[in-house]
């Protein structure tokens, strides 16, 4: 059976059932149908997520596929219940450009998942388009003052570095020109598009504290230069305060469960190759004020997702995981063995040994922040016993300890073994992480500092425009802030061809953006892409509706 076949053998819990299980009061949960609610910002205790025990599941460098780190972190989930640990993971939303692009749905899969799942990855409560919204009022307001010539603030079209965004992968729109009609038309200039997820707005929102908070973020938004070289921010156009009005629910986290009626806290949705790639610091603490355990994940690969969780998330929120579990697959490592794509489920143990080099680059790069390490394997129904005894031993060699995961397969009972690991290694654990680098460091150090430590690099090479916005955001007063690289995740290096362990390579960095809103420094790594593009084959062509409003083809 394929995930949506598997979903509709259960039936849900109605969500007051399941906000009952973490001792959520009735009139807390804002209901969004029977199997969804939102949940306020009171419930966050800072006592309780000071005694809460965080685990972060990330991975290895991912095949085009990725490599289950949603539906481990869902069968970890499950697993610690059962073994009578009171566990909520925390997620980020889908957006509609990975599902209706190539990776499909991302609530997890097989006996691992979150529901409702069409409801999850189709709209959910309209989060993502509120984000959007007040995205695009910001941009109405700019190039509605270019025009106007009574309140004109004298911004330089040409300066304006904002953007629009939509929650779809459209590669026509990266590049665009607005305002023909002539004078009605407003001014041309050049602009774009970014994926909703890569909107400073959806990193503001994962970032906030509370409504108070996203309204001064939102204000203190860089959005480029007058004429005269000054800057201009969002709060020049009193904009704040009607984005955040946007936002009054969308800031609130969506309470859901699993197909084995644990709770999910499920909000935002940033990506890891563009923006931080974590869900907000008001779900993960209401999920910790709520739970003894909490399972997130970060996106794409640790030196992504996980790198940005420790040096951006956990530093903002003051928070820290207690164990880091590394998602590995049979697959991906004989696929960083150089075995084509076309012919991983066949069975090559030499491929896969080739292979371990990119799992030892992550371990060693999580290792640097000090906290210990646990790998999943993510078992595949092509998976052999000799490949995955293999891998098991080299783990055992390595000092690591590893379990396989059955998550797909058998749900909560299939990583059992792990969640054991998991709880040992969180309980006996005093230590605290450690940061990558300083927030005094000068931006470039920061870089450099990342690329050597997380990604392996010899050296970082600045282009002159990277090194004129660099000079320009220091002397804005935004020297100590921390960095956000923007890079392939199919890589350790901005070369996506580079795959497995690369050696002996520089990083170079075409451009930096600010987010001084968000509050981070966006160093753009390679070719990466803020608008990503539809493949030849979409998943939309397999997802239809019947006349009963049955939703099929999604996975």
């Amino acid at each position: 059976m394929n995930d949506l076949q598997i979903t509709n053998l259960v039936t849900p819990l109605h969500i007051r059932e399941i906000g009952s299980k973490l001792h959520i009061a009735e009139d807390d949960l804002e209901y969004y149908g029977k199997y969804k609610a939102k949940l306020p910002d009171h419930l966050i205790d800072e006592t309780k997520v000071a005694q809460s025990s965080l685990v972060l599941v990330t991975a290895i460098t991912p095949t085009p596929a990725g490599e289950g780190k949603t539906t481990t972190t869902i069968g970890l989930a499950d697993a610690m219940n059962k073994i009578g640990k009171m566990t909520t993971a925390v997620l980020r939303e889908p957006s509609l450009g990975p599902v209706f692009g190539m990776k499909g749905g991302a609530t997890g899969g097989g006996w691992s998942q979150v529901i409702p799942m069409e409801e999850i990855n189709l709209h959910f409560t309209g989060d993502f388009h509120a984000i959007e919204k007040a995205n695009n009022l910001l941009s109405a307001l700019i190039d509605n003052n270019i025009q106007s010539k009574k309140r004109s603030l004298n911004i330089d079209p040409r300066k304006v570095l904002w953007k629009r965004a939509m929650d779809m992968n459209d590669r026509a729109l990266r590049n665009i020109v607005t305002g023909f009609g002539g004078s009605s038309g407003g001014m041309l200039r050049e602009t774009g598009f970014n994926i909703t997820a890569a909107s400073e707005v959806m990193a503001i929102v994962c970032l906030s504290k509370n409504l108070e908070d996203l309204k001064a973020r939102f204000g203190r938004i860089y959005l480029g230069d007058k004429f005269d070289g000054t800057p201009v921010f969002a709060h020049d156009l009193l904009a704040e305060g009607a984005m955040a009005a946007l936002m009054k629910e969308a800031i609130k986290p969506n309470l859901v469960q699993t197909l084995e009626n644990n709770p999910v806290i499920i909000h935002g949705g940033p990506f890891a190759n563009i923006a931080q790639g974590t869900n907000s610091v008001i779900a993960t603490k209401t999920g910790m004020s709520l739970s003894d355990f909490v399972i997130t994940e970060a996106g794409f690969g640790s030196d992504l997702g996980a790198e940005k969780f420790f040096n951006i998330k956990c530093r903002e929120a003051g928070i820290a995981p207690k164990v880091v579990v590394l998602v590995a697959t049979i697959r991906a490592l004989k696929y960083h063995g150089a075995k084509p794509l076309s012919e991983l489920t066949q069975e090559d143990v030499a491929a896969l040994e080739k292979g371990f080099a990119n799992l030892e680059r992550h371990i060693e790069s999580l290792k640097s922040f000090g906290l210990p390490v646990v790998i999943s394997i993510n078992v595949f129904t092509s998976d052999t016993e000799a490949e995955l005894e293999h891998l098991l031993n080299h783990c055992k060699q390595l000092g690591v300890p590893a379990a396989l995961s059955y998550g797909w397969a058998k749900g909560g009972e299939g990583c059992i073994e792990l969640a054991h690991l998991v709880a040992e290694a969180a309980e006996n654990t005093e230590a605290k992480f450690n940061p990558t680098y300083a927030l005094t460091d000068p931006i470039l150090t920061k870089i450099e500092k990342v690329c050597r430590t997380i990604y392996g690099a010899t050296n970082v090479i600045l282009t002159n425009p990277a090194k004129a916005q660099l000079k320009r955001f220091e002397e804005l007063g935004y020297g100590n802030l921390p960095i956000c690289i923007a890079k392939t995740q199919k890589s350790l290096s901005d070369d996506e061809k580079k795959i497995g362990r690369p050696e002996n390579f520089d990083i170079k960095i075409r451009e930096l953006e600010i987010a001084a809103g968000a509050g981070f420094i966006i160093p753009i790594a390679g070719d990466i892409l803020r608008m990503p593009g539809l493949p030849g084959t979409p998943s939309s062509e397999y997802i239809d509706i019947d006349l009963d409003g049955n939703i099929s083809g999604l996975f």
